[in-house]
């Protein structure tokens, strides 16, 4: 699934806060479920509209976007 497809930046969605796309759920929500402990089932659950297949693949994506922008430090 590519970035594009899985988080959209739209001014006419909360405000241009990155969401996943096709939700009004912002990103930094999931960022914030995992730092405090819970789990990504546990994050799937409270927010329906955001799938696990989009949930994993802005996981991965942020894992290697980190890994890129450390190799090239």
């Amino acid at each position: 699934m590519k970035k594009s497809s899985v988080v959209k930046i739209d001014p006419d969605i909360m405000s241009g806060t990155p969401c996943f796309a096709g939700t009004r759920v912002p990103v930094r929500s999931l960022i914030d479920y995992i730092e405090g402990g819970d789990t990504l089932g546990e994050f799937l659950e409270q927010f329906p509209t955001v799938s696990r297949k989009q949930a994993v693949a802005y996981l991965e994506e942020s894992a290697a976007n980190l890994e890129k922008s450390l190799q090239s430090a």
